[in-house]
């Protein structure tokens, strides 16, 4: 656990010491607000008709990161594109693969430490629910149910940018692959969504990302959307464990 720790804390230091890091995190930090700022605007100016407190934060909360999860989308290959592509480049993944230290500790301490960078960005995210119990008394449990949602998705994100990372030591291909994976996840949930019956939607609906993540946004914690989370970062996890292990052997 040691080793597992120690990667982590350099795989974390390494966003904070680099200046893509601190413009990913300044940048979504930015969005969170301006979307925020807009959709309280719009509430003030045109209040909703027929619902309570509760009802409304819902609203908000939900909107609010329906819309970050795009931007998460977006960011986290560039985030995650270097986690071993840059360590391939630089050489410095041999240092790694001769120390006394397995595959799958290197793999879970890079995972570990960019992971806790995700959770950085949406900690600053945190002036959501102070702002809103200043302002009344909503649900806490929607708050637990949408970070929570939001965390294991940037998870998804993570693991699946770490596989990309690990098949070339160029950081725009891995950036490349990440995004055409997250994104084709992604996109069937829309696939799904059209109008028709039989296995092939039912296959659809359950591959797709944003089916579970929906789910989980609404405080609705079904044990197929745990299966699947967790299917899905265990594999990506396991898939770039073998590609490390094989650069060992290279």
């Amino acid at each position: 656990m040691k080793a597992i720790f120690a990667i982590a804390r350099r795989e974390l230091g390494g966003y904070f010491s680099s200046v893509i890091g601190w413009i990913v995190l300044v940048a979504f930090t930015t969005l969170s607000g301006l979307f925020f700022s807009l959709m309280i605007g719009s509430l003030a100016l045109q209040p909703p008709m027929g619902t309570d407190n509760q009802n409304v934060t819902e609203m908000i909360v939900q909107n609010l990161f329906s819309n970050l999860s795009v931007i998460a989308l977006l960011v986290m290959p560039a985030v995650t594109m270097g986690i071993i592509a840059a360590d391939r480049r630089e050489r410095s993944v041999e240092l790694l693969l001769t120390s006394p230290v397995t595959s799958t500790q290197i793999v879970l301490g890079k995972f570990l430490g960019s992971l806790a960078y995700a959770v950085a960005m949406v900690a600053t995210t945190f002036y959501v629910p102070a702002t809103l119990f200043s302002l009344g008394t909503p649900d806490s449990g929607v708050f637990y149910a949408t970070y929570g949602g939001f965390v294991v998705l940037m998870a998804v994100f993570v693991a699946i940018g770490m596989f990309a990372s690990s098949l070339s030591d160029n950081q725009l291909i891995a950036l490349v692959v990440a995004f055409g994976i997250n994104l084709g996840l992604w996109i069937l949930g829309w696939a799904a969504s059209l109008p028709g019956e039989g296995a092939l939607k039912a296959t659809l609906e359950h591959i797709a990302l944003l089916n579970h993540f929906e789910q989980l946004s609404k405080g609705v914690v079904h044990t197929n959307d745990a299966v699947y989370f967790v299917s899905v970062i265990v594999f990506f996890l396991f898939v770039t464990t073998q590609r490390v292990e094989a650069l060992r052997w290279r």
